[in-house]
Parts: C-alpha cells; sequence; structure tokens
C-alpha cells in the first residue's frame, strides 16, 4: 500500500509540472495598467483561456492546452478606458508564439512569430483585406447612387458587389485548397465561406490530408457539412 501511494504521488508530481503546450509571450508597447486575455472559441463561444494583469509593465506570458494547431484571441482590456475591447486573431501550435504590439494600435502593429499556420494566415490576410476594402468602396459608390436615385450606377455597383463576392469565395476556396495540408484550410471554410454553395465547401473538405482532417477544424467542416446536407 505504501509503494502505491508512493507511486500515486510521484504520477500527480509529474502532471503538475506538465509544460503547457502553447505559450503566448509579448509585449505592449505604452501599456502602463491593463488585462491580458488569452481566448479562443468553444461551443460556438468565446471563452478565456488564461490571463494576467498588468500594472507598470508591459510583457506578458499567456499559456494553454492544445491537441492541434488552432485559432486563439489576444485581448486587451485597457483599465479606466472607454474604448472597445481589442483582438488580435492569431493561428497557434505547440511552442512558443510571440506576439508585439502597441497599445495605440493594438490589432494593426501587431507582429506575430510562432507557427507555420500563422505565416499562411497571415498570406491569406494580405489578399483578403484588398477584397474587404474594395467591397467597402461599392457599397459607398451604391449607398452614393441610391441616394441620388441613380438607376444606372445602382445597377452597376450591385452587379460589381455580386462579381467581387463570388471571385473572394473562389479566392478563399483555392487557397484553402491549395493549402489543403495545413489546418488553416478548414478554418476559412469555417469562417469565410460557410454560406457558400456546399459544393464549393465539398471541394475543400475532399482536398484535405488525413492529418488536417482529424484536426480540430477537420472535424468541425466535416460534421457542419452534415448539417448542411440534412437541411
Amino acid at each position: 500500500m505504501k509503494k502505491l501511494a508512493l507511486v500515486i504521488v510521484l504520477v500527480s508530481l509529474i502532471s503538475c509540472g506538465k509544460d503547457p503546450d502553447l505559450i503566448v509571450k509579448g509585449h505592449v508597447k505604452g501599456l502602463k495598467k491593463g488585462t491580458v486575455y488569452l481566448e479562443k472559441e468553444k461551443d460556438s463561444a468565446i471563452i478565456i483561456v488564461d490571463s494576467v494583469s498588468l500594472n507598470g509593465v508591459s510583457e506578458f506570458e499567456l499559456q494553454s492546452d492544445l491537441e492541434s494547431p488552432e485559432a486563439f484571441y489576444l485581448r486587451l482590456d485597457k483599465n479606466n478606458s472607454k474604448e472597445n475591447n481589442t483582438r488580435i486573431v492569431f493561428f497557434a501550435d505547440k511552442g512558443v508564439t510571440e506576439i508585439n504590439t502597441s497599445l495605440k494600435n493594438f490589432v494593426t502593429d501587431a507582429q506575430i512569430t510562432g507557427s507555420t499556420q500563422q505565416k499562411l494566415y497571415e498570406d491569406f490576410l494580405k489578399v483578403i483585406t484588398r477584397y474587404n476594402e474594395k467591397n467597402l468602396d461599392l457599397i459607398k459608390e451604391n449607398f452614393d447612387a441610391k441616394k441620388a436615385n441613380d438607376s444606372a450606377k445602382i445597377e452597376a455597383s450591385t452587379k460589381a458587389m455580386n462579381n467581387l463576392t463570388k471571385s473572394r469565395y473562389l479566392y478563399v476556396v483555392n487557397f484553402a485548397v491549395n493549402n489543403k495540408d495545413s489546418e488553416v484550410a478548414p478554418y476559412l471554410a469555417l469562417t469565410e465561406v460557410y454560406d457558400a454553395q456546399i459544393k464549393w465547401l465539398d471541394t475543400i473538405n475532399n482536398a484535405l490530408t488525413p492529418k488536417v482532417k482529424a484536426s480540430k477544424y477537420g472535424k468541425a467542416l466535416d460534421g457542419y457539412l452534415a448539417i448542411r446536407k440534412a437541411e
């Protein structure tokens, strides 16, 4: 019995000393006081994984368990501020992810180093941002045309928006298929083109490698498609 008790104690100590799968550390230039949260999505809700309150320092370190590469949020809650909380979206794998940014431009100044998935996600964002900016321009054109009651411009801007939407969807699908060996692919299917035609989502799902299919987002995409097909 004594030997059994000793084994149980040793196992408990080893478990408690387990290194975290993911460490997120960095620096927020100009931050004097606030709370930094590490968050992720679970069951369609955003949950807090870890947090640290900062007072007089701007460096932080957060931790999380991680079964497969996953998207996380880094959120800053600035004390005594009327501004909305701000979130940085990033893709993490096991190991260390470093995020350095500023208080003034928390999201746009973020420099992220870590996983190969994050680098790929950044490549995607560079292009999709241009699509989003163009869409905003077309929305403004359409609004101005309606305000001026200009039917020709209304029709032209509406057609341009529809064409841009189709082009954007095709870009996302092609990007996901071309990167079928990355967990970013099913993530984009679920977040960027979830309302696309089933055949486009099927194209992404069928292209995924076995490793990615077995990941969190690979399983989620498969389940989501099953629901869509049953409707």
